[in-house]
Parts: C-alpha cells; structure tokens; sequence
C-alpha cells in the first residue's frame, strides 16, 4: 500500500527526537502514531498505520531517503577500456523468492581458478550504480577476480535496502541470507572460483548485511568487507534499527562468539545516517591487540587524512578499522559515476581486494 502522509510525518518527527532526545521517546513516538493517540507525533489513524515489516520498511526507508537526499543524482553507468569484460544479468530463484543479479567476468578468466566478490549495494542503488561508484570491475580486471552484484528487488523493500535488521533475514539458508549465498554457488558452479578466495562486501545496509553473510556462512566467504554498515545482530526489527544507525544502545553482538573470519572495516567520522558507533561495534571483537597508524592529508589536494587500526582477536583472527575523517555517510574513494561516493577518501575498494587477496579462507 502506500504510505500516507500522516504517517511519513510521524517517521521524520521520531526520526528528529531520535537525533535530539534519544531511542526512548522516538519508540514512544513511534507507538503512538501506530496507536493513533495524540502525542508529539502527528495523530494518524491505526486503520492507516503499516500492519506489516514490508510496511514498516517502506515507511522507515521512505523516510531515510526524503530526510537523507543522495548527494547527486548518479551518471548513467559506463564503462570504458579498463573493464574490457563481460558484465551479464541473471536471475536466482529459491524457496526464499527471486532476485537478479549481474556478473563482471575479467576478460583476463581463461578457465583459471579466480577470485569471487559478492557486493552488496546500499539503499536506493542497484548493481550497475554500485559497479560505477566503486569501480570495483576495474579493478577485477587489474587483479583478476570474477564479482557479483546482487540486486536487491523493490517488492521486497520499497527503497531497495537489502532487510538486514529483520530475524528473518538473519539466519542461514533463510530469507535474504539464502539467496545471496545461493547466488554465490550458483556463480562458483558456472565459473571456476577458487572456494578459498570468496569474499562478500557491501555499503550501510549491503554492509551490514555483508556482516550476517560473513557471520551466517563461514564456510563460504573467507572474508567481508563493511563499509558504513552495522554488526550482526545489532537490530531485530524497525524501532532497533533506527537506534542503531543513531548511534543508540544496540544489542550485545558479541555474544555471538569468537570472530571466524577477517573483517575490513571503513567509515566516516562525519556520517550523520549510521553513527560511527556502529562500527567500533562491528571491530570490537577483534580487540587482543591493535595497532594504530594515522595519515594526514596526503600531497594531493582535497584528500581526506584517515585512521587505520590493525586489530587481531584473541584466536589470531584480523581486522583493520579505518576511520576516515570528516568524511559522510559515502564510499570512500568512489566514482562519481555512482551515487553516495566520496571521491576525496582513501580507495576503499583497492584496500579491501587487497585485504581479500591476502586472506584467503584456510582449508
């Protein structure tokens, strides 16, 4: 259904108290406008009201994106010389539902064992946006690895964020989680991948649904890649979630054990849509040691100085945190061929294939 405008302007309002008073009144704001009582919110009526996660999810994503503009509206994807490959759609269908993806194969893939990445696109992009922004096919072609972008569908969440905060969506061979570890053998059956070499790496909601594939199916990608995301568990439903991404009390992700696998992390100090929080959050196991190195803006103008931590849990398992300063709530180094990139930062895309190539999954 649609969402009516009452409703929408109850969200902002709890959206606001959130920022300004904390997770306490914006949930009471939010029950309110779902009660239909007067409060602070604007009065709408419970027969008007979302009765459904699909629903609470357009409204919360509808919000995000009116509260939340893109920073510029996205060129039209090309791609030139540097990406001499073939880029294809396909379709996966499971008992989970059906989603398309595409696949960037290197025109270097000469029937060798390559790398797989799986990129996981952030809310209101699709793959071919992602592709653009983080030039990630280029730099397939440069390394030689196969990647996948899966698309999210917007039946499934009305500004396309892949549903990381639902339990539904947080489990193995369930939900969201079952068709993008199915997309990812489907390429593997098709292609020859390396079962060493996989990785999975997305943007805010594709980091943190990055985060449950890496934390769900272990035994698939050796590592991950969370830019501007949230942990695992760090959310069970709308009201947690939008806690969460303030910067909110979150729940205790940590109880999940010991870290499996490396993690690479990157966020702006500046990101007023998922509070830097939620990345110490995601680093916080990895805390037996860590060492820190910081840069200043480099000899180039306009870069933006960042700090980098390499942190190793108490099982050996690595981490590195990289903290980029004043930067918003974009992909670090990206293109502006796609949308929410940040082209002053360090080249996040390069340091993950780097940080993936050297952590490949032990046998």
């Amino acid at each position: 259904m649609k969402m009516n405008d009452d409703f929408l302007k109850s969200m902002k309002d709890a959206f606001e108290l959130l920022r300004t008073k904390g997770p306490k009144e914006a949930t009471a704001a939010i029950q309110r406008a779902l009660s239909g009582s007067k409060g602070h919110v604007q009065r709408t009526r419970a027969s008007q009201a979302p009765s459904t996660a699909s629903d609470w999810a357009q409204a919360w994503t509808q919000t995000q994106t009116q509260t939340n503009p893109t920073p510029h509206a996205p060129a039209a994807p090309t791609f030139d010389a540097d990406t001499p490959g073939t880029f294809s759609t396909h379709t996966f269908s499971n008992a989970a539902g059906q989603r398309q993806y595409k696949l960037y194969v290197p025109a270097v893939y000469n029937g060798q064992p390559l790398p797989l990445i799986v990129m996981l696109h952030g809310c209101t992009q699709n793959a071919d946006d992602f592709a653009a922004g983080t030039r990630m096919n280029a730099l397939a072609e440069r390394h030689g690895f196969i990647v996948a972008y899966p698309n999210q569908s917007k039946a499934a969440n009305h500004s396309v964020c892949w549903n990381w905060f639902r339990p539904a969506d947080q489990q193995r061979d369930h939900g969201e989680p079952s068709l993008i570890a199915g997309m990812t053998r489907e390429v593997m059956e098709h292609y020859r991948v390396d079962p060493a070499r996989v990785y999975v790496a997305g943007l805010s909601a594709g980091g943190a649904m990055a985060d449950v594939m890496l934390k769900t199916s272990p035994d698939l990608y050796a590592a991950a890649g969370v830019h501007s995301g949230l942990a695992y568990g760090s959310a069970r439903d709308l009201p947690s979630a939008l806690a969460a991404m303030k910067g909110g009390k979150v729940r205790h992700t940590r109880s999940h054990g010991a870290p499996q696998r490396p993690l690479i992390v990157f966020h702006g100090d500046a990101d007023s849509t998922v509070h830097p929080a939620n990345a110490t959050e995601i680093v916080a196991p990895f805390d037996a040691h860590i060492s820190t190195q910081s840069s200043g803006a480099t000899g180039t103008s306009n870069r933006r100085a960042y700090t980098q931590q390499r942190r190793i849990a108490a099982n050996g398992v690595e981490a590195e945190y990289w903290v980029i300063h004043g930067a918003g709530h974009a992909w670090a180094g990206g293109s502006q061929r796609g949308s929410y990139t940040d082209p002053s930062g360090p080249d996040a895309a390069a340091e993950m294939v780097r940080f993936f190539l050297a952590h490949p999954r032990a046998q």
